[in-house]
């Protein structure tokens, strides 16, 4: 079997360096919706010991046209820990011709920060080659050793959107003796070969079309076939742990990263008692959470432990910033302060729900939050905004489970998902059309759950800027004149508020003697177009219910040509309601939709487009005024 495992491994490595990188030798099927090729990316990673692994790449990309210039850039992270060498750059000519070669010394050196980072450690070298002509290919390899085993890359057939896969592979040779945990996720989007002998294990996909990003289509990795891996004893800068088990891991986890960063000092102890906490722990909870934010702000702190490492919590207190670890970790010892059990809890934060495994632990996330269990349900707090509600989470945090970590476990847990009714719009406007076709509207906006989220934005701008945006945002109202106030952030009940006055010019039309205009001015519009091909599932990222209310003075002079029907709509993804009504002289027009989170399969994709043809051509409604 050893002998069978090296000779496949052999074979492959003699086909790699015998392979044709002419543009011409690219399969057909791989050029379709493709910006560029994976010629060939191989990824070998040797597992020397409990803290020495040594990653070593080779990988060519053929580059069809500019807007695959993206995937020609070469970036290498780097840190105290992790060191890279033998770097190699060639640049070939689609007849597969080399025309330009690089060095390490080409590359730029610079910190693997964003420009609001105070600290941080890590670095990147990194490539930007600009061609003037395509297609070409980018060829280029280098090796990478580190002491830190806890991270283990995932295997997938692609990079990312509109780049097609000839061949890519992954061989792991696992000389530490530790056992390697594997778990293949598998279907029907590319085959997984798979060769195991002992400690050595190579995996490969090829000839792997590209895939174009679709509307509405769940995060890529959500759907791809993958292979990961996970090592059962593990080190993070010299700091040795178990991975067999969740509880093991997270009594190292608190042991290793939390505690020792976490002293109550007696100034800490001093601001929480000078708060006066009483009533309930959501009361308590509240008052603490919301002094937080009055005093930190966030701020990337990449330092410490592999940058998992939250900081000291007592700078955090002087110093008045942090990055979502930090903040998390300084909001959960001041609840430690005043008597209160928290949860220390890593996330990863996409519109597509990313779950811990029950039965494969593995390190991985990007975020930080925090929860408290009382009697009455978890409270959940976002720690890195000082605008956001109490016990709230983005939308992008909700319907997953975490790694719940404190002094004395470690539990997944999951987070809340919100009803239909608990993200909701609800919009009240009273309508008044003038004799020039124009119409004055004043409403009055409130915003819940998910679509909180979309509007907390607009309550940290000025005035002007929330003119414009609403703006923006009511595109199709031809306007003359926008007013906003009241603009309002309820950070006790995650609502946002806001009220609207306005008018709009040539809104209705006259048909001799008579009006003819939409019974409702602000519209939920939506694309519908419809793709035939459609390759991807349709992803409903979270429910929600939009309840409209208008109220329409009728002009003197005119009546209602005839009430419209009521209608009602009802689909697996949701349901809509449109009804009117003659109330003292105004046509009221009553609205609701519901929308339904869910994933679909890609043949529910017209449907779903078909439904929502419907309900924008029911919201673009006609109502006829007749001369009396």
């Amino acid at each position: 079997m050893n002998k069978l495992f090296s000779f496949i491994f052999l074979v492959f490595s003699i086909l790699l360096f015998s392979q044709n990188y002419t543009v011409s030798a690219i399969p057909e099927n791989l050029l379709h919706k493709a910006n560029a090729v994976v010629r060939n990316d191989e990824t070998t990673i040797d597992i020397n010991a409990i803290d020495n692994m040594v990653q070593t790449y080779n990988k060519t990309i053929t580059i069809l046209n500019k807007s695959g210039d993206n995937f020609s850039s070469i970036r290498i992270p780097y840190d105290k820990s992790v060191s890279v060498s033998n770097i190699k750059v060639s640049i070939l000519d689609q007849n597969g011709k080399v025309i330009k070669k690089y060095s390490k010394s080409d590359f730029t050196d610079a910190s693997h920060s964003p420009s609001f980072s105070f600290y941080d450690d890590s670095r990147i070298l990194f490539l930007n080659y600009m061609s003037i002509s395509y297609p070409y290919s980018i060829q280029y390899s280098y090796t990478t050793e580190t002491r830190n085993t806890v991270f283990m890359p995932d295997f997938f057939p692609i990079d990312g959107y509109n780049i097609s896969t000839e061949k890519t592979s992954l061989a792991i040779n696992n000389k530490s003796g530790i056992r390697l945990r594997t778990k293949m996720h598998e279907n029907d989007f590319a085959k997984i070969s798979f060769t195991e002998n002992g400690q050595k294990y190579f995996y490969s996909f090829s000839n792997v079309p590209a895939v174009e990003d679709e509307p509405r289509s769940p995060s890529l990795i959500d759907f791809l076939p993958k292979a990961e891996f996970s090592l059962d004893q593990f080190s993070l800068e010299g700091k040795k742990g178990n991975l067999t088990q969740w509880n093991e891991f997270g009594n190292w986890y608190y042991q290793s990263l939390i505690q020792p960063v976490s002293e109550i000092t007696p100034a800490l102890q001093a601001e929480v008692a000078a708060l006066n906490l009483t009533g309930s722990t959501h009361d308590k909870v509240r008052k603490l959470f919301q002094y937080m934010q009055s005093k930190t702000r966030y701020v990337l702190v990449a330092i410490g432990i592999g940058g998992w490492k939250p900081m000291l919590v007592e700078d955090v207190r002087k110093k008045g910033y942090g990055d979502c670890k930090a903040l998390t970790n300084y909001m959960r010892t001041l609840l430690q302060a005043a008597g209160i059990k928290s949860y220390y809890c890593i996330i990863t934060d996409d519109r597509s729900p990313i779950k811990f495994s029950e039965d494969f632990p593995k390190m991985f996330g990007n975020h930080a939050i925090l929860m408290i269990p009382t009697e009455k349900g978890n409270i959940w707090l976002e720690n890195t905004s000082q605008e956001i509600a109490f016990n709230h989470l983005n939308y992008t945090s909700l319907d997953r489970n975490v790694m719940a970590i404190s002094e004395d476990e470690i539990k997944l847990v999951n987070t809340p998902t919100y009803k239909p009714e608990e993200s909701s719009e609800i919009l009240n406007a009273e309508v008044k059309l003038n004799p020039d076709n124009s119409i004055n509207v004043d409403a009055k906006f409130r915003f819940s759950g998910a679509q909180y989220d979309f509007q907390r934005p607009l309550t940290s701008l000025n005035k002007d800027e929330v003119k414009e945006a609403l703006k923006e945002r009511f595109y199709y109202l031809n306007m003359e004149n926008l007013e906003a106030t009241n603009v309002t952030n309820n950070r006790d009940e995650a609502l946002i508020n806001y009220e609207v006055k306005l008018q709009a010019k040539n809104y209705s039309k006259k048909l001799g003697n008579d009006i003819i205009l939409r019974a409702m001015p602000f519209l939920d519009l939506m694309q519908t177009t419809s793709h035939e091909d459609r390759k991807l599932p349709l992803e409903v990222y979270f429910s929600y219910q939009d309840t409209y209310n208008f109220s329409l003075e009728i002009p003197e002079g005119y009546k209602l040509a005839e009430i419209p029907k009521s209608v009602q709509l009802s689909s697996e993804f949701g349901n809509y309601s449109l009804q009117f009504s003659m109330e003292n002289g105004k046509l009221v027009t009553q609205r609701k939709i519901t929308i339904l989170k869910n994933i679909y399969p890609k043949e529910k994709f017209k449907e779903y487009i078909e439904f929502r043809k419907k309900t924008n051509n029911l919201d673009n409604t006609k109502i006829l005024l007749t001369k009396i």
